[in-house]
């Protein structure tokens, strides 16, 4: 084998996630709305997230995302990173055993100013318990996670 082939196919096997987490698909149910619906820039805007509407919504990542104002949807377009969930909107806690689950919406938390949701009342317990290692556990794995299910 040529030698420049294997490095090639060395750096693209090591530097291939950390690249394509960029483009990584995010979690949506079969309605095609991310979150449920409920608008990304409300959780750090608000006490509590409000359902987004059709009529503000915008498609990134190949999903529909909505917004409770033409503010919110406006202020997501300009940085859609800056409000996205972590590791596209599947459970944090999940994904730091490695593994692609479903979240609930309702359920989330804000650290450092990144977004993360878990998947039901007793996730988000065991969740809030270490954030700092869970995070550190999930970004290991994502998002390699995904072509391992």
């Amino acid at each position: 084998m040529n030698r420049r082939f294997l490095l090639g196919a060395m750096a693209a096997t090591v530097f291939a996630p950390a690249a394509f987490a960029q483009d990584m698909p995010v979690f949506f149910q079969t309605d095609g709305a991310v979150m449920a619906g409920y608008d990304a820039v409300s959780y750090f805007t608000e006490d509590t997230p409000r359902l987004g509407l059709p009529e503000f919504s915008v498609k990134w990542k190949g999903a529909e995302w909505h917004f409770a104002s033409a503010e919110n949807r406006d202020a997501f377009e300009m940085n859609p990173r800056a409000y996205a969930p972590q590791f596209g909107g599947y459970c944090a806690y999940a994904m730091a055993m490695g593994e692609l689950v479903s979240t609930d919406p309702k359920l989330w938390t804000v650290i450092d100013g990144r977004l993360y949701l878990t998947h039901s009342p007793g996730i988000e317990q065991v969740w809030n318990t270490d954030t700092a290692e869970y995070i550190r556990m999930a970004e290991a794995h994502w998002p390699t996670a995904l072509y391992e299910q």
